[in-house]
């Protein structure tokens, strides 16, 4: 790394909401960029105003935010290189595109649609490999290099629709070093003239992209592997343009892929194996339907953060729980794989569990007291506290808190049949009621003093602990779930346990 100040960007275009691996690649480049003291620069890249979608450009600054992303520069943040949405720097772009045309490492093309058709069909009934505008086929096609300055003039000041190409030169090797990928040579024959300014006023990603992280003195490009190909013809606009020196430092990412590892991670993937690909829920404008995210399925955003930074990189240690703080401590592009990175659903909820049980039992208990609420259950704050320290080991997400623990809330109404037919015998409902007289002589009722009674009563009449305890959960739960007996025994306090006991002992038959 050279000694220029770190400045990186996040440049997605609001097409649509922001995949999971856009999330990815704003983490790394955070992560780096806090790492070496620089900045974060969020950059809206909507070029291509055909793709153009309603909301997109606000879902991605608010996922940014969940995700505790902190921007130091952007739309929102300002800063000294703005505007930072590229539609509002359009007028710049024009600017610099003439200037490769001026050096000649641009031209005018004024081909039309049906032009460029019949040059590729030409070229595939030849039987050529590469079918392409190119060092070769522009000599054919009708732009300022074929045509006299005159007609090119001529065109131009009758609003002849044109476009605005690199001309690549022929035959060059170009050889970078990309961080990740190491030395990338590609030779310009491979390579076409691209268009770097639309007929429709407007650059394409190519040209401001270079502008863009020249003028905002953009030390380092982290980004996806899918602009791999994209990058031979970027260093050559940094030389076309004289700024070799200044270039930025390339690292590119791997790609996410599937759960069984064969592709790229998509929205299908995430619908067909019950899973979201979006770090919020996304309602598409034009249809209406709505896509799962990370946030509403109840994810902590530290845990969608760790799970996410460990998707192609680790810091070469066995310890998988690292804080935004630690993350940003331990981060290294150089420790960055080259091979894609397999998604893992249920790594990710182990991680929503790990973060969940490192919370302290105040903070889950304000959380829970909301889903109570919904389900109309009045409770003292204490209660639910003492409820959340007992279940949260048992739980991936504050969700799923209910299912974990409504029998604290609510006395069985009905017996779980597979557990009757196994736990419940013959003499099971004698059993219990000589174990009731027994609690019922309790003065305290803690868990130790249970604990003591229920050793005392098995010891007396020869009992084995099966035959009590799985019977005498079924009557306080409903069925074989939840924490250790004597902890929900204790919780429920002595009157409520001897209510649910006689239920119990009245209502449950075999079948």
């Amino acid at each position: 790394m050279d000694n220029r100040k770190v400045r990186v960007r996040f440049a997605p275009s609001p097409t649509g909401p922001l995949h999971m691996g856009g999330v990815r690649t704003a983490l790394f480049n955070y992560l780096f960029a806090k790492r070496n003291n620089g900045k974060f620069i969020l950059r809206i890249e909507d070029t291509d105003q055909t793709r153009y979608v309603q909301g997109a450009e606000d879902y991605i600054i608010e996922s940014l935010k969940w995700c505790g992303i902190q921007i130091d520069e952007g739309i929102e943040e300002g800063g000294p290189y703005g505007p930072y949405r590229q539609s509002d720097r359009k007028e710049i772009y024009k600017e610099f595109a003439e200037r490769l045309i001026e050096s000649g490492n641009a031209y005018y093309a004024f081909d039309t649609a049906d032009e460029l058709e019949a040059m590729r069909e030409r070229l595939k009934e030849e039987k050529s490999s590469i079918q392409q505008y190119n060092a070769i086929t522009r000599s054919s096609m009708k732009n300022s290099l074929t045509l006299t300055e005159q007609e090119t003039n001529r065109l131009i000041d009758s609003e002849e629709k044109y476009v605005i190409r690199f001309k690549m030169p022929n035959d060059e090797e170009i050889v970078v070093e990309d961080i990740i990928r190491g030395t990338v040579k590609v030779n310009t024959n491979q390579l076409d003239d691209k268009v770097l300014f639309k007929s429709d006023g407007m650059p394409t990603y190519h040209l401001a992209n270079v502008v863009d992280d020249h003028l905002m003195k953009i030390s380092h490009v982290i980004r996806g592997e899918e602009w791999l190909p994209s990058m031979p013809l970027h260093i050559m606009l940094y030389k076309a343009f004289g700024w070799d020196e200044t270039k930025p430092e390339f690292a590119h990412l791997p790609l996410l892929l599937k759960p069984n590892g064969k592709g790229k991670l998509s929205k299908r993937d995430g619908d067909a194996l019950g899973f979201p690909v979006f770090p919020m829920e996304w309602t598409d404008p034009k249809t209406g339907d709505v896509s799962r995210g990370y946030r509403e399925d109840g994810y902590f955003p530290e845990a969608f953060n760790n799970m996410l930074a460990f998707l192609g990189w680790n810091p070469g240690t066995e310890e998988e729980i690292l804080s935004m703080r630690d993350l940003i401590s331990e981060f290294d592009l150089n420790k960055v794989h080259k091979a894609g990175a397999k998604f893992d659903h249920e790594k990710a909820k182990w991680f929503n569990h790990k973060y969940l049980v490192g919370k302290s039992n105040e903070k889950l208990a304000n959380l829970y007291k909301d889903i109570i609420k919904e389900k109309g259950v009045k409770v003292d704050d204490s209660f639910v506290l003492k409820v959340v320290s007992l279940i949260k080991e048992r739980a991936n997400f504050v969700s799923d808190f209910w299912d974990q623990s409504y029998f604290f809330f609510q006395a069985p109404i009905e017996y779980d049949n597979k557990v009757v037919k196994k736990r419940w015998k013959e003499g099971t409902p004698g059993i219990l009621s000589d174990l009731k007289k027994q609690l019922e002589n309790l003065n305290e009722f803690t868990h130790d003093s249970i604990e003591k009674a229920i050793h005392d009563f098995l010891e007396g009449k020869e009992f084995g602990m099966g035959q009590v305890m799985n019977p005498f959960r079924l009557t306080l739960v409903g069925a074989g779930i939840g924490p250790g007996v004597l902890e929900i025994a204790e919780l429920l306090g002595k009157d409520e346990t001897l209510s649910r006991l006689q239920a119990g002992i009245d209502n449950i038959k075999r079948e």
